[in-house]
């Protein structure tokens, strides 16, 4: 049954949410490894009780929105780790009873918060390669092969609960074509995020143009916008989707940070994207909430301090 809660009419009217930040930079803190395929979805068989707490803490830095760890949670990654199809798509459900748990254990202490919601995270097929390639966009796929690999963990989200889908990190336009014919199927509505070359194409090289004339119109589709990149690259790509839809936007860039795969590292690296860059997610959200961003927050990187300073400014 499709949630209660409508995040695309809540965003037609004009109102406005904050997500999360980084969930894995926050279990690292906590003390996690990460250096692995599965990425954070590996703390859902470790330490699920870690994920539970950052999801409280986004909460109470003044998110409406936690963001479940299923970023990388695949039956084909579970796979190499030796777990079937039917315990890995448990886990996926796992990720969103946790961001459910937190959320109802926030609104026990703070029952005027609202409205609070859980997105399914759904990461590009390049984030199950774990070589960097959601911020290349170059591995091709069928239609087919991509709602293979999609499909499961989508329903499994769906059944779990989640009020909406986040398909984010994504580099490919014809993957976002599956990912758009999958969640017709769902009836939840969900938000497309892309990874960027620059401020007018995504990764693979389309033109954010075609990105957002595919995506204008569609019923399900209630925002559309960028994720992890560079902060000095979400106005001049909000700028060019709004050209061509009025769908609501979103932003949630990283810490201003470049990610180097081979080393899996992040470095400061303003200059490798050109352009001038906001000091901060605050910094940059009048701008961005001028370019028609209804939803901001963060990605790799930032912490509940950050969403805390964006809430405040938002």
């Amino acid at each position: 049954m499709p949630p209660a809660f409508s995040l695309s009419a809540w965003l037609e009217s004009g109102a406005s949410l904050i997500s999360d930040g980084a969930l894995a930079t926050e279990l690292e803190a906590r003390g996690c490894n990460l250096d692995d395929p599965l990425w954070s979805a590996k703390v859902l068989l470790e330490q699920p009780g870690l994920i539970r707490e950052v999801h409280r803490d986004y909460f109470a830095a003044g998110a409406n929105i936690a963001t479940t760890a299923s970023y990388q949670a695949t039956p084909q990654g579970f796979a190499a780790r030796g777990i079937g199809e039917k315990e890995a798509l448990e886990l996926v459900g796992l990720s969103v009873q946790l961001a459910a748990d937190a959320r109802r254990e926030h609104l026990a202490e703070h029952p005027d918060a609202g409205p609070l919601l859980v997105a399914g995270s759904v990461g590009p097929y390049g984030a199950y390669l774990a070589d960097g390639s959601e911020y290349r966009g170059d591995y091709v796929l069928s239609p087919a092969e991509f709602r293979d690999f999609h499909g499961p963990r989508i329903a499994a989200l769906v059944d779990a609960g989640v009020d909406l889908l986040a398909f984010e990190t994504l580099p490919s336009f014809t993957e976002a074509e599956a990912l758009l014919a999958l969640g017709r199927e769902h009836g939840v509505d969900t938000w497309f995020s892309f990874s960027l070359r620059d401020g007018g194409h995504i990764s693979d090289g389309t033109p954010l143009a075609d990105v957002a004339r595919l995506l204008d119109g569609q019923p399900h589709v209630a925002a559309v916008g960028v994720n992890c990149v560079p902060l000095n690259l979400v106005g001049p790509a909000l700028a060019a989707l709004r050209l061509h839809t009025d769908r609501p936007l979103l932003a949630y860039p990283n810490s201003g940070e470049t990610y180097d795969p081979a080393t899996k590292t992040w470095a400061p690296d303003f200059a490798a994207a050109g352009g001038a860059a906001p000091s901060s997610l605050a910094a940059g959200a009048p701008d961005w909430w001028k370019r028609g961003a209804r939803i901001m927050g963060g990605c790799c990187r930032t912490t509940p301090r950050d969403i805390a300073a964006l809430a405040a400014r938002a």
